[in-house]
């Protein structure tokens, strides 16, 4: 990895270009492909799990302007609280979100079923002691954001499968919660997303999780314990 004096990365890869929205790597050499995204509503710009890096400001600035940093999963804090308090803007956490803004160390705004007033449907993926998680639709553009449940990252998927579930919901994934959506688009916050035939992989993935499980965990040891 490389960093900048002030800790930010340098090697900043752009993913998942699209009309209203972008992601970004910051550490493309890293197993976790940890991705980030920003999308763009009335010149607003909202940022989604944020790892920093050189140049992320002026590729924000190419959207327009920062309105809110938002935290998707109560693991997923990363650089939030510092992009906030460099855009003098708050982090946005759902209501029912615990234990998270304690350590943000910038201010928070919470919402319910709507971020703001950006039209994205707040969607609750996971409420445990152990695992909070929030993603968004976009019904106009049709672009849902699902940052932990569903990655495209070599741990998540199953052989070729272009979209996988989380190793941890692999035999319970969110098949309720997210089969009625039909997106034109997919982003994930572990690798790049599905940009085409997205509606088609997200049904076939949930219908399929289950049975590609012990693939999916044969790939994964394989992966973190090379032999």
């Amino acid at each position: 990895m490389s960093f900048r004096v002030d800790g930010r990365a340098t090697d900043l890869q752009e993913i998942d270009r699209f009309d209203g929205g972008v992601g970004w790597i910051a550490h493309p050499e890293e197993t976790m492909q940890r991705a980030s995204h920003a999308l763009e509503f009335d010149g607003k710009v909202w940022v989604f799990d944020p790892v920093d890096a050189d140049g992320l400001d002026e590729l924000l600035s190419s959207l327009g302007e920062v309105a809110g940093v938002v935290v998707t999963v109560d693991r997923h804090k990363r650089d939030a609280g510092a992009i906030a308090k460099r855009h003098e803007v708050p982090v946005y956490l759902p209501t029912w979100f615990d234990g998270v803004s304690e350590t943000l160390g910038a201010p928070v705004t919470r919402y319910e079923d709507e971020l703001a007033d950006t039209g994205l449907e707040a969607i609750v993926l996971k409420d445990s002691r152990t695992w909070q998680e929030v993603g968004f639709y976009d019904p106009i553009r049709g672009t849902l954001l699902v940052h932990e449940s569903l990655g495209t990252a070599p741990y998540f998927r199953a052989g070729d499968e272009p979209l996988g579930v989380h190793p941890m919901r692999r035999l319970t994934p969110p098949r309720a919660t997210l089969s009625g959506y039909h997106p034109e688009r997919i982003l994930v916050g572990h690798g790049e997303g599905i940009m085409t035939d997205a509606s088609r992989v997200l049904n076939e993935t949930l219908d399929e999780s289950r049975k590609r499980t012990p693939r999916a965990y044969a790939g994964a040891v394989r992966q973190f314990l090379p032999f």
